[in-house]
């Protein structure tokens, strides 16, 4: 498989509420760290993950997390 892009070399850190959401896993979508369909044509696939609760994430934009969606400090090692 292909590296991804790497979007950024921090954590996007936000709150979200509850809900199902597609986090970017090729690093080429517009709307870091959400999918926007920019992975078409490639072999990269969004991962969808789901919050029960409105929570305070950090979510990976370098897309090296070995716990994705969630940043796990990968970044520091790029």
């Amino acid at each position: 498989m292909a590296e991804p892009f790497i979007a950024d070399t921090k954590p996007v850190v936000t709150t979200l509420g509850a809900g199902d959401y597609y986090w970017c896993t090729c690093g080429r979508s517009a709307n870091q760290p959400f999918c926007d369909g920019g992975h078409q044509g490639t072999d990269f696939t969004p991962r969808k993950f789901t919050l029960e609760a409105e929570k305070r994430v950090a979510l990976c934009a370098c897309k090296h997390s070995q716990n994705p969606p969630f940043c796990d400090g990968a970044h520091a090692r790029l």
